[in-house]
């Protein structure tokens, strides 16, 4: 295409939301008129179907649960009064304890004021608040976060050692929708039992956020933690940045949760017309599906020309792959559908994994976000009219124009500046694009049986290392493996039970061992004494 085409392209394709200053650019996606008017019946049905999302249909069949992330911006789109309600409530209490935290109103016991936040969860409860905290704390945060996310011993005592001499004034947010999910369990029991060991009461510095009458909401009520706020099971895990899960550390940590909820409300207005060139998530939903053929054959990779936005390649890895991860569609077929998603950002990724994607293998797309404010205030000049932030822009630009010269798709995504009203509407604008994908390649896009699979599979994993322990205590002699398996009557997994004895050996638990670790046959299992 020669450069009047490509620029008349451009100016065809190009969306600017005035309101947002947002602009997208899909014009270096190669699709044709053609496939647009082909692919209008898709557009027409997925528009419908979001419709009746947002009016309350249930959207989670395995929960029968409705998805309604969109009423916490908007609470009188919700389907009852109550929910309403309950979304208004929520948020006043949000903004209420953290102002009375950050005046000293509520304070620790030793101290006048917190001066930390740990916050512990998984998934979608770490994953939105650790992108928020990276794009939008302040550099003088009234409170300093950090976060849990995993239940990795060593990970959990590497975070807790930085906290060591402020553990006496950090508020802990404990985020567990059912509060028996075991990686913020056993993050919050870890950490109560460090507090504990230094003589500080948890239920003074710990909040909960959660459903109520759970296992958790249950501890925090009986045990008399500082606070609770609502989980509300019609939200997502990966879609509850703008609840609690996300509001409650935000606000704590002093960024603007209001400005979060206008950027998002204004974005999910824009992405509710029902037109293809005045509807941003439908634009990148149906680039998505070109790029891909609708089954998700070339990845995602997403450059943020932006150091705040680090994270957000990592957000939407959750975002986007849990949601369009499936085996099956929903009228039961196998289909394998999906979009892989990395990234980090730019223009540290030119000087890493830029090559491949210019000259190696053509398995991906991009999407660069682009931000137009370099920074608060002047700028030198590091060369003569030229300043550091025109640097990044021009590498942004060269970047997408050498790619594509190679037969290479890209997106462009920009914004004007980095603040909580454009990151709320970045937010809702890929929620929006996932959801109408997720009906266009007829996938459900809300539920995760994936997830759950690998639940109930580290389940059956630790029930056979409880087995395995009470044969070899039991036992009047050492074992061998294959007699080890047959006693604890699963001799079919013997590989296994190899690695639970090897797990437990190398913790100096419960089980010793001697032999070759090397070479299994010759290992003797017996009680560690």
């Amino acid at each position: 295409m020669n450069a009047a085409a490509l620029w008349q392209r451009y100016q065809d394709w190009l969306y600017y939301h005035e309101g947002l200053g947002f602009y997208l650019d899909v014009s270096r996606m190669r699709f044709d008129d053609g496939f647009v008017d082909a692919m209008q019946p898709k557009l027409s049905q997925a528009f419908q179907q979001m419709t009746e999302l947002e009016a309350g249909a249930i959207a989670n069949p395995d929960e029968n649960r409705m998805v309604g992330h969109y009423w916490l911006r908007d609470p009188g789109l919700a389907p009852n009064a109550e929910i309403q309600q309950e979304i208004h409530t929520t948020v006043e209490a949000i903004q209420t304890f953290a102002q009375k935290v950050h005046s000293g109103e509520i304070h620790p016991p030793l101290a006048e004021k917190y001066t930390d936040v740990l916050s512990i969860g998984i998934g979608g409860s770490a994953l939105g608040p650790q992108f928020v905290a990276e794009a939008l704390a302040p550099v003088n945060a009234p409170l300093t976060i950090h976060f849990i996310d995993n239940t990795d011993p060593a990970g959990i005592d590497r975070t807790l050692a930085k906290l060591q001499d402020r553990l006496f004034s950090t508020l802990v947010i404990n985020i567990s929708k059912s509060g028996g999910t075991p990686e913020p369990r056993n993050g919050m029991l870890e950490v109560k039992r460090v507090y504990e060991q230094k003589g500080l009461k948890f239920a003074n510095y710990a909040i909960a956020i959660t459903t109520d009458g759970s296992n958790l909401d249950k501890l925090a009520k009986s045990e008399g933690w500082l606070a609770t706020f609502p989980m509300f099971d019609w939200v997502g895990g990966r879609t509850s940045e703008m609840s609690s899960v996300g509001l409650v550390p935000a606000a704590l940590q002093g960024i603007d949760i209001a400005a979060m909820l206008r950027g998002a409300k204004e974005m999910d207005a824009a992405t509710r017309i029902p037109e293809l060139k005045r509807n941003p998530a439908a634009l990148l939903a149906l680039s998505w599906y070109a790029a891909g053929n609708g089954k998700g054959e070339k990845d995602m990779v997403v450059l943020p020309y932006k150091d705040s936005l680090l994270l957000f390649s990592r957000y939407l890895q959750q975002l986007v792959m849990e949601s369009l991860g499936k085996e099956k569609d929903l009228n039961g077929n196998v289909v394998h559908q999906g979009i892989a998603v990395y990234g980090n950002k730019g223009t540290t990724d030119q000087h890493a994994y830029v090559q491949q994607l210019r000259d190696g293998v053509a398995n991906f797309f991009l999407t660069f976000i682009e931000v137009l404010e370099d920074r608060q205030g002047e700028s030198i000049q590091v060369e003569p009219g030229v300043t550091s932030g025109d640097y990044l822009f021009g590498l942004l630009q060269g970047t997408r124009q050498a790619i594509y010269e190679n037969q290479r798709d890209s997106i462009t995504v920009t914004i004007p500046q980095v603040n909580p009203y454009t990151v709320g509407a970045l937010i809702a604008l890929y929620e929006r694009a996932v959801g109408l994908y997720g009906f266009m390649v007829n996938i459900n896009a809300y539920h995760q049986p994936g997830v759950e699979a690998g639940k109930k599979a580290a389940a059956a994993i630790l029930d056979l290392q409880r087995r395995v322990v009470q044969v070899v205590q039991e036992a009047e002699q050492p074992l061998s493996l294959v007699a080890l398996a047959d006693k604890v009557g699963t001799p079919d997994q013997i590989e296994t039970i190899y690695k639970v004895v090897r797990h437990l050996h190398a913790n100096h638990r419960l089980v010793a061992v001697s032999g070759d670790l090397g070479k299994p046959d010759s290992l003797a299992i017996a009680p560690l004494r």
